[in-house]
C-alpha cells in the first residue's frame, strides 16, 4: 500500500497558543487543576520513595529462605497511601474517552455500545471460572456455547466451517490466508504466490499476505471509490493466489461488482478472501458465502458487541468455504451422539488436513459468551435491523453535513460517511486542526487521513447504537466548526485542543524521541 505523504503540521502553532498554555499546563489555577478536572502528576511524582503505603511486620526467617538473594538496594517504586493510589488511577481514568461517555465516531472501527446483559452472562461462574485444561466432561456447557456460536456464524455467512481460535481480526486474516496457502500447496499450486489487494482494503490485509509468504499487488480504486475492474482483470494470471478485499470497503461503499470479482478470481485459479471487519453493515442482510467468498474473518467486537480495544482479549473467528474447510485449524468443537460435545485437539484426529494450530487453546471464552448473548437477544430479525440502522445513521450524517462539508464520493454510503478536506481549502485549517477542535467540543475525533485514496479524509462511523438526538448534537457541532473554518476563525483550530487535559503535542518529536521512562529531576535527586 502507498504511504500518505501529505504534509501537515504536527504541533500547535506557537503564535496562536495562549500564554497560560505555552507552559504545558493550567497557569490560571494554583493547583494546576481546572474545575473538577484534577491535574494528576506521574505516580512517581505523587508518591515518595522513602515511604510505604502499608505497614507489614518483618517476616521471620526471610533471609534463610532467600539464601542470600535478598534485595540490597531501594526498589525505586513510589509509596502511596491506599486512598492516594485509588485516586491516582480514578483521575487517570477520567481523562480517557469511552463509548460509555459519548459518541465514538471512529470510521472503520465500529465503536458500538456493549449491552450490559452480555457482561452479566460472561461473568456467570459456569463461564467465568472455566479453565482450558479441565476434563471435557466438566465443560460441556462451554463447548455447547462454542458450538452454538459456530452455528450462528456459519448460518449468518452461509459458510460450512468456522475456526473459533483466532484471537483477533488480524489473527483471523492470518487464519484465512493460511488456509488458502494450504489449499494451493495441496493442489500443487506452489507457484501461486501473488495476492491482489485493492487500495480500499483494510491496512492489515497486505501485511497479513506478506506474513503468509505472498507478495502483494495493489489494485487502484476507480472514481467511485470501488475496485477498478479493468485494472483488476489486467492483473489476473497464473501466479495469482487470490484477492483480499474489504466489503463494504473502507470508503464506506459496497463493492457493486463483488460477484464478478469472485467469479473472475475463481476462474483464474485463485481464492477470495473477504475482510469481514465491516460485517456490521450487512449482517442479516447479505451472506458472504452467497457472494463467492472463500474465507472471511469476523471481528466479534465490531459486529457482535464484545469489548473493543484496551489490550484485552479479542476474538476473530474465520469462516471458510467448502474448498477451504478441510484445512481449518484445530482445535474445534464437535457434537457427539453419546457424550454430548467434544473438542478435536489433534490434527491426526481431525477430518481433513488442518494447516495447524492458531493458539494454545480454543480461543476466548468470555468473547464467545458475550457474542452469543448478543445474537440470541437480538434474534435474526434484530441483527438485520442492526445493519439497517447502522447504514441509516451513516447516511443521516452524510446528508445533514453535505451542505457544509465535502462528501468524498457521490451517492449513498453504507455504514460510514467519508468526507475529504476540499471544504477547508484556503482556510488555513487542516483535517488535523479540525479534529483537534472536536476534542474541545467534547467529541473524540473521527478517523483521519484514512483511507489513503482520499485527500484529508475524515471517516465517520456512528454505528446503530446512537440515538437521533445524539447524532443531531454531533452534527450541529461539525456544522458549526466547518462554518467557523470557512469564516476565517482559525484561532479555535490552530490552538486546539485548549480544554483537554493534555494539549497538542509535537507529534513528530513524540514519535521519534518518545519519553518512556521516568527519571527523577536534579532537585529530587539532591
Amino acid at each position: 500500500m502507498s504511504m500518505n505523504t501529505q504534509g501537515r503540521p504536527t504541533r500547535m502553532a506557537e503564535n496562536i497558543a495562549p500564554d497560560n498554555l505555552a507552559t504545558g499546563g493550567y497557569a490560571d489555577t494554583i493547583s494546576g487543576s481546572r474545575g473538577l478536572d484534577q491535574a494528576e502528576p506521574l505516580i512517581f511524582e505523587r508518591g515518595g520513595m522513602d515511604r510505604c503505603g502499608v505497614d507489614l511486620p518483618e517476616p521471620k526467617g526471610l533471609k534463610t529462605r532467600l539464601g542470600g538473594l535478598e534485595r540490597k538496594d531501594a526498589i525505586g517504586l513510589p509509596g502511596l497511601a491506599e486512598p492516594e493510589t485509588m485516586r491516582h488511577y480514578v483521575r487517570l481514568s477520567r481523562k480517557n474517552y469511552a463509548i460509555d461517555l459519548g459518541l465514538y465516531p471512529l470510521g472503520s472501527c465500529t465503536m458500538k455500545h456493549n449491552p450490559r446483559l452480555n457482561e452479566k452472562v460472561a461473568r456467570m461462574p459456569g463461564f467465568a471460572d472455566v479453565h482450558p485444561l479441565q476434563p471435557a466432561s466438566t465443560v460441556q456447557g462451554a463447548y455447547q456455547v462454542m458450538g452454538e456460536l459456530a452455528h450462528w456464524l456459519m448460518t449468518l455467512t452461509n459458510m460450512p466451517a468456522v475456526a473459533l481460535s483466532p484471537k483477533a481480526g488480524a489473527h483471523g486474516e492470518f487464519c484465512g490466508m493460511m488456509a488458502i496457502r494450504a489449499k494451493l500447496d495441496a493442489d500443487g499450486q506452489t507457484g501461486r504466490r501473488r495476492i491482489l489487494v485493492p487500495e480500499s482494503a483494510h491496512g492489515t490485509n497486505p501485511a497479513t499476505a506478506v506474513q503468509c509468504g505472498f507478495t502483494v499487488d495493489e489494485i487502484p480504486a476507480d472514481k467511485t471509490g470501488r475496485v477498478d475492474m479493468e485494472a483488476f482483470k489486467a492483473k489476473l494470471g497464473e501466479d495469482v493466489a487470490g484477492i483480499m478485499l474489504t466489503n463494504p470497503n473502507t470508503c464506506g461503499l459496497f463493492e457493486r461488482d463483488i460477484r464478478e470479482i469472485a467469479d473472475s478470481i475463481h476462474e483464474a485459479g485463485g481464492y477470495f478472501y473477504c475482510d469481514g471487519a465491516n460485517f456490521n453493515a450487512i449482517v442479516g442482510r447479505v451472506r458472504p458465502g452467497d457472494l463467492g467468498v472463500d474465507a472471511m474473518h469476523i471481528n466479534l467486537h465490531k459486529t457482535f458487541s464484545t469489548p473493543h480495544g484496551g489490550g484485552g482479549p479479542g476474538s476473530g473467528p474465520t469462516v471458510l468455504s467448502e474448498a477451504l474447510a478441510p484445512f481449518a485449524p484445530v482445535p474445534y468443537v464437535v457434537a457427539t451422539e453419546k457424550d454430548g460435545w467434544d473438542l478435536v485437539e489433534h490434527m491426526d484426529e481431525a477430518e481433513g488436513t488442518p494447516f495447524g494450530r492458531m493458539a494454545a487453546f480454543h480461543g476466548q471464552m468470555g468473547m464467545f459468551t458475550r457474542a452469543l448473548t448478543y445474537m440470541m437477544s437480538h434474534g435474526s430479525d434484530g441483527l438485520k435491523q442492526v445493519a439497517e440502522d447502522a447504514v441509516l445513521n451513516a447516511n443521516y450524517i452524510q446528508a445533514r453535513l453535505s451542505h457544509v462539508m465535502t462528501v468524498a464520493f457521490e451517492g449513498t454510503c453504507m455504514h460510514e460517511a467519508l468526507f475529504d478536506d476540499r471544504f477547508l481549502k484556503d482556510t488555513g485549517v487542516t483535517t488535523l486542526d479540525f479534529a483537534k477542535a472536536m476534542i474541545d467540543e467534547g467529541y473524540h475525533p473521527m478517523t483521519m487521513y484514512f483511507p489513503l485514496v482520499v485527500h484529508g479524509a475524515m471517516l465517520i462511523e456512528p454505528t446503530e447504537t446512537e440515538s437521533m438526538s445524539g447524532l443531531d448534537r454531533f452534527i450541529e457541532v461539525l456544522d458549526a466548526l466547518a462554518t467557523a473554518a470557512k469564516a476565517g476563525d482559525t484561532g479555535r483550530f490552530l490552538a486546539a485542543p485548549v480544554h483537554a487535559p493534555t494539549k497538542r503535542l509535537d507529534e513528530t518529536r513524540a514519535a521519534r524521541q518518545p519519553v518512556l521512562r521516568w527519571t527523577p529531576s536534579a532537585d529530587a535527586a539532591e
